[in-house]
This record gives C-alpha cells, sequence and structure tokens, in this order.
C-alpha cells in the first residue's frame, strides 16, 4: 500500500510515521506540509532517524495521486474540507483525522466548527470506529477517523446502550488528557512550567467532542443522547483516562456489566475488558493501540462508572487510522499494530 500524510509535521502526523514504518505491507510515498518545507521530518523528530527520512512538501494534488493510493489527511479541522473533496474525486482511499467529515448532519459541524463547504461527501462518508462499523469501513472511500475522547468514551457505552441498559440523558464524562492532545502548536497554556504540578478542567460543556459522542451514541438509544462531558488536561505528555457514570434502567452488577462487554469484545485485538475490581491506568496502555476498560457499580448511588485508558495518539488518533487502513485494504486488521506499551 502506497501511503501518502498531508499534515505530517504535527504530532498525528508524526506518529503516523512511526506507525508506518514499521508496517510490513505499507510504504510512505510522500509527507506533505505547510511548514518546515524541505526539511527531512526525522529533522523535527530525530526519533525517527533512519526510519523515515523523507522531506516535508507542499501539498500537489497531481504529485499526491500518482505516488499514493491512500491518503492520510492530519489537518486542522476546517483545511480537509479544502483538501479532501479532490482527493476521492481522484480515485484515492482517504482517512481524515479532523472533524470534517465525522457528523451526517452538516447543520451540527455549522454549529460546533464553520459552515460545511463539501456537505455532498457527508453521506459517503464512514465514522471510523472499527470495532462498531467495521463492515461498513471495509467499502469506503473516505473514513472520518474519530476524535481520541470519543473513542475512549463510546467503546466503554455502546454495548451498554444498544442493549437499553443506560438512561440516554443520565450520561455524565469526566476525562483526563495528557498535553499532546492539544497538537503541537505553540501555547502558553501548554509550557511545561504552566501544566507541570497542576491538573486543570477546560471547554466544560462546550468541547466540541460532546457532539460527536452525543450522535453516535443516539446511533444506538432509542432516545438522543445527551452527555455532559468535562475534559481535563493532565501534565503528562500522552494519554487519557475517562470516567464514565451513568444511571442504568434497572438493576445492574458488575459482573453482567463485565459480561455483556466480553460478549461484544471477546475477539476483539486492541479491546481489553478487565475483570470486575480492576481499573485502567494509562501507564498500562500508553505507545499501544489498545483500550482497557473497567467497570464499577455504586449500589449506595444506583449509578455505574465505566473507567476507559486509551493513549491519544495512537487508539485515539494514529493507531486507529491505520486500523481503518488496513481494513479499507482487506488486511489483516492488526497488520502493523502489535505495539508494546512503553512502560514505565
Amino acid at each position: 500500500m502506497d501511503v501518502a500524510i498531508i499534515g505530517a509535521a504535527g504530532y498525528t502526523g508524526v506518529e503516523l510515521c512511526r506507525l508506518l514504518s514499521f508496517h510490513p505491507q505499507a510504504r510512505i510515498t510522500g509527507l506533505f506540509e505547510a511548514r518546515f518545507l524541505g526539511k527531512l521530518v526525522s529533522e523535527l523528530y530525530p526519533h525517527l532517524r533512519g526510519q523515515v527520512d523523507l522531506p516535508l512538501r507542499p501539498f500537489s494534488l497531481p504529485e499526491v495521486t500518482r505516488e499514493a493510493q491512500a491518503v492520510f489527511c492530519a489537518l486542522p479541522h476546517g483545511k480537509s474540507l479544502e483538501i479532501v473533496p479532490p482527493l476521492v474525486e481522484a480515485g484515492l482511499k482517504v482517512i481524515d483525522l479532523s472533524a470534517d467529515f465525522r457528523f451526517a448532519d452538516p447543520k451540527v459541524y455549522a454549529d460546533w466548527y464553520q459552515n460545511h463547504t463539501a456537505p455532498g461527501l457527508l453521506a459517503q462518508a464512514v465514522y471510523g470506529l472499527p470495532e462498531i462499523f467495521r463492515e461498513k469501513i471495509r467499502p469506503a472511500r473516505l473514513v472520518a477517523n474519530p476524535g481520541c475522547y470519543p473513542t475512549s468514551i463510546l467503546l466503554p457505552l455502546i454495548p451498554l446502550v444498544r442493549r437499553g441498559l443506560v438512561q440516554a440523558d443520565s450520561i455524565i464524562a469526566n476525562s483526563l488528557s495528557g498535553t499532546s492532545g492539544a497538537g503541537r502548536t505553540p501555547n502558553p497554556e501548554l509550557l511545561f512550567s504552566e501544566v507541570t504540578g497542576g491538573l486543570k478542567a477546560y471547554s466544560v460543556g462546550t468541547h466540541r467532542h460532546a457532539p460527536e459522542i452525543e450522535a453516535y451514541l443516539s446511533c444506538f438509544s432509542p432516545a438522543p443522547a445527551r452527555v455532559l462531558f468535562v475534559p481535563h488536561l493532565m501534565p503528562i505528555p500522552r494519554g487519557i483516562l475517562s470516567t464514565i457514570y451513568f444511571q442504568a434502567t434497572r438493576a445492574i452488577g458488575d459482573q453482567e456489566i463485565h459480561q455483556l462487554l466480553q460478549e461484544d469484545y471477546r475477539e476483539e485485538p486492541f479491546v481489553r475488558v478487565l475483570p470486575p475490581g480492576s481499573l485502567p491506568n494509562t501507564r498500562n496502555v500508553v505507545g499501544s493501540n489498545l483500550i482497557e476498560i473497567g467497570i464499577k457499580h455504586d449500589p449506595r448511588t444506583g449509578k455505574t462508572v465505566l473507567v476507559s485508558a486509551l493513549d491519544n495518539l495512537v487508539k485515539g488518533a494514529a493507531g486507529q487510522a491505520v486500523q481503518n487502513l488496513n481494513l479499507l485494504f482487506g488486511i489483516p486488521e492488526t497488520t502493523g499494530l502489535h505495539l508494546p506499551v512503553v512502560f514505565p
């Protein structure tokens, strides 16, 4: 598979470089980036020396279509609206890592981002959560890779929501993310001295991932899902820990929830459902394409708690994108993704 990466100098783009350099059936043929033109990506990211020593080039549709069969777009929200339509029209398989094609309704996108300038493509786009939408992804031309926070919340909840076990308006999700989730653009609030030793909530009730979470939970719920989503910034480079609270529609305990999640995910190579009494830790997943899910029902309050952990740059972005690439080309989904956890 000859692949190109557009937006190759950001954290997600360079993580794609790392993963694809070990992929036995993929070859990176072009790195396209508006910044740092002419520099080797390994000059900017020395850990790639000897693995990916390609130059960063300005985007050129003729060059991309000549060199690649598939394209990863790792661009800021809004930029993919310009780049993706001509790529799809040229017959390439496209995996977009922005939010630009995640919503079926262009009005939802407009409410939270900006006016959608390519609404005709939304019907073709498939939401790239492989464990849930695998069969729709395989024949797709355009895959909308999920957000990192939504992945950490949707995978634990969907098995229970589609069984009618979750009151759709009772869901609260508190998520804590490392600083790489904010991208590489310089920001004083992300300086080491501003972040280390502290922990803070941000965008409470206004984060753009909230409508994404609600949209895809609602696909499986008899009533529209409503989620109070509260993200937090952790003073670590990478990793997400999400704690999800909900009111069940009937009496339910840890063992039953564990059994239901196991039914759905027993054969899933990248979902690790922990036994009752065991809870996830980001240290057990960082560097890998895994998501861990833990369970705890609180009989005193009647609330059920799900906890998940994943690496925001791998299962939350680049790793999941490679998973989707494998599906698009009909090769084993785990190819190139047998990644060791980095511990400690």
